[in-house]
């Protein structure tokens, strides 16, 4: 391995010039570099900026506080950014309130997180029925913590009966988390507490009194094996912390032969009183043992395999006497099977609902009455179907409204309530309650009802773009009626291709800001997504990686060769496994692009598994212990394919320093290397957020900054008047 000392820098106070559009990036200081070069299978890698995973290191923590200070000044030097900001809050001050998180009890309680205009972050209501009298049960801005840290309701968990109720709380962003339990009657905050929460809630018991909970070993995000160890515990309400009985841990269950990736997660089912164990990782093939909830009473559970990975189990659920099973098995467009909770055998499983070739099956939603399902096809257009049990009897039931997507949800198998909810790339989600026996749908909206009058004259369009290697891919564009599609025409590209995730159409006015301004946005649902099935996502996962940001290369030349933009009128953003999606677009094809914006990305792949979210994503990405997948992650790492002496577009790298998901050094060493080769005149800034985690800030104000930043850095690169910072 090679090394160099480096000198203390010293970080003064840093000017700023501008010159048009040239950006003065002599002003940044370059970062600390101490290089180490590895071989993997005979490949000689040299990463210039090993030094910067080391985070409690000074010279690194001031590196990367330099590089907030000096982008957070410039983004704030933009004009028009605060108009944003301020768009944001006018539109969330036409919400009397918003409310999310709805979980109504077996006696018809609600509860649920309610934001208003004047609230920062959610509060924890409940009431008796849709219009019985709310009143308050938790505010977590009354908790008190220091400095700034804001702290937020992460979830929460009512017990049965509804009169004890589990609170996790995060602070500024973060994901690790603190549980408080709630007397309902009175709202006192009983004195035990729970900490290291970095997955789940309580999962209570048929007791009403005890519940499982799932605790890291560590409250370090940082910490490398912060994920591994994950262990199961059970607390009985009213009894001390130090007591709580060990379920489960990865060393007392040698046999299951869990690998160091996999984080084990229990839990329990209280209607049907059984245990699941799954080896949880982003594999979305689930390996799923059960038992019987009397095992808690044990030493050891009597775990039996139920689905294994081969069984391509995507997610399962309930009846009163069944467990159905959504799997992808010779089914790519997916199907449903079904087998019995007493003697559950997936060898011996019905089919239940068939695949359909031209369109994706989503997972089920079960209710009293049948099982209700969707069926969405290219990702974009969703249809609602029912079925008895058996699946004998389907039938189509059309919504009150043609809706490129459509979610379900219900009260659980022992109730006929189920609510839809339409929505599409410019129309806010409706939410109705369907009538099953009457076949009627009834508004019935919990949050304000309101009006968007900016987005109501926007056109949609969905095309086949042909890709490097004639697969098709599609593309959706919004854009303002009347807009030219022409050369001078601003474009943002918008994907993501990883996990078998779709972008469905959702209403995102953030996104709708940049349409509002004149801008096309362009939503490229390319390969490693789940808009074609899971074929469509295995074409763009680990040796196949490279269709992902291949496939959005075409659809950006695309929109050029057509005459919609041109090169110096485009950017592209994503978030998290989209840096992938757009570093090694603009690392491949630089001179497509005159922006990019990877927000949270996963830029530096080689060294992914040394991250403590690592080790559980080998299965999307792959890992550098098997030479075919090695060679895959250091092709997709974009921080490594960075060249010396290449004219890369103007950048905003950003990171989250709570962020447990991609660690704050994978853009950092991303950012850290474009600064010191990148040859154009245009800026390469690099932000951390010491108040953010992976989605952002904590408050509402905080998530309506990071929008403006995104997009008034973009509308500044493209040269939208309003944006240009003057001399």
């Amino acid at each position: 391995m090679k090394t160099n000392t480096f000198k203390k820098i010293a970080f003064l106070s840093i000017g700023i010039a501008f010159t048009g559009n040239s950006f003065a990036q002599n002003k940044q200081e370059k970062a600390p570099s101490v290089p180490v070069t590895d071989t993997y299978f005979g490949i000689k890698i040299e990463d210039r900026y090993r030094n910067l995973e080391d985070l409690k290191n000074e010279q690194t923590l001031s590196w990367m506080k330099a590089q907030a200070d000096y982008t957070n000044t410039i983004l704030n030097s933009i004009p028009g950014k605060q108009k944003i900001i301020d768009e944001l809050v006018s539109i969330d001050n036409r919400q009397t309130e918003a409310i999310n998180g709805l979980q109504i009890m077996d006696n018809g309680t609600y509860f649920y997180q309610k934001t208003t205009p004047k609230d920062q972050v959610a509060k924890l209501y409940k009431r008796n029925g849709l219009k019985g009298v709310e009143s308050l049960i938790f505010d977590p801005e009354k908790l008190k913590g220091e400095g700034k840290d804001t702290y937020v309701i992460s979830s929460f968990s009512p017990n049965k009966s509804g009169k004890l109720i589990a609170v996790n709380v995060a602070k500024n962003g973060g994901e690790m988390s603190k549980m408080l339990l709630i007397n309902v009657s009175d709202n006192k905050i009983l004195s035990e507490r729970i900490d290291k929460l970095r997955f789940g809630n309580a999962n209570w018991l048929k007791d009403d009194k005890s519940f499982l909970y799932i605790q890291s070993p560590t409250t370090d995000i940082h910490d490398a094996k912060a994920q591994m160890n994950i262990i199961t515990k059970l607390h009985v309400v009213g009894t001390e912390i130090a007591t709580d009985k060990l379920i489960f841990a990865k060393a007392n269950y040698p046999e299951l032969n869990i690998a160091d990736e996999e984080i084990p997660i229990v839990g329990y089912d209280v209607d049907s009183d059984m245990l699941f164990f799954s080896p949880y990782s982003v594999n979305p093939n689930q390996k799923v043992f059960i038992a019987k909830g009397a095992d808690l009473n044990k030493t050891k559970i009597s775990w039996k395999l139920l689905t294994d990975r081969k069984d391509e189990i995507k997610s399962f659920a309930f009846s009163a006497k069944d467990i159905y099973l959504h799997t992808t098995l010779n089914a790519p467009k997916s199907k449903v099977l079904k087998t019995s909770i007493t003697n559950p055998n997936l060898a011996t499983a019905t089919l239940v609902i068939p695949e359909d070739k031209e369109a994706n099956l989503n997972p089920i939603t079960i209710t009293k009455d049948g099982i209700f399902y969707t069926r969405t096809k290219n990702g974009i257009e969703s249809k609602l179907h029912f079925t008895d049990f058996e699946g004998k009897k389907h039938q189509e039931i059309k919504t009150p409204k043609k809706s490129a997507t459509i979610s379900l949800s219900a009260r659980g198998n022992k109730f006929s309530d189920l609510w839809v909810t339409t929505t599409g790339w410019t129309t806010k989600g409706e939410r109705y309650r369907y009538d099953v026996k009457k076949n009627i749908f009834t508004r019935e909206q919990l949050s304000t009802i309101i009006d968007y009058p900016e987005f109501e004259n926007f056109e949609i369009e969905e095309l086949m773009v042909k890709s490097y290697d004639g697969v098709e891919v599609p593309l959706s564009i919004i854009y303002k009626k009347g807009t030219p599609k022409d050369k001078n025409t601003p474009v943002l590209f918008y994907g993501y291709g990883a996990y078998g995730m779709s972008i469905a159409p959702s209403f995102n006015p953030s996104l709708l800001l940049w349409v509002e301004r004149g801008g096309i946005l362009a939503v490229a649902h390319v390969r490693g997504g789940g808009e074609l099935g899971e074929k469509w996502h295995l074409e763009g996962q680990k040796s196949k990686k490279q269709n992902t940001w291949k496939d959005v290369i075409a659809c950006t030349e695309y929109m050029i060769n057509e005459g919609y933009t041109n090169p110096t009128k485009t950017a592209i953003y994503s978030r998290s496994a989209g840096g992938i999606f757009v570093g090694r677009a603009i690392t491949e094809r630089p001179d497509l692009y005159a922006v990019a914006i990877p927000g949270v990305g996963s830029m530096n792949t080689v060294r992914g598994e040394n991250a403590p979210n690592g080790p559980a994503n080998t299965p999307e990405f792959g890992t550098m212990k098997i030479e075919n997948e090695a060679k895959a992650l250091i092709e997709m790492d974009s921080y490594l394919q960075l060249k010396e002496g290449v004219k890369y577009p103007a950048t905003l790298t950003t990171a989250g320093f709570n962020d447990p998901r991609i660690i704050v050094w994978s853009p950092a060493k991303f950012a850290a290397r474009l600064l010191e080769v990148n040859t154009s005149k245009k800026p390469t800034l690099f932000k951390v957020d010491y108040e953010a985690g992976h989605f952002g800030g904590a408050s509402k104000l905080k998530s309506y900054e990071e929008v403006a930043d995104v997009l008034s850095f973009a509308l500044w690169q493209v040269g939208h008047p309003d944006f240009q910072i003057k001399k």
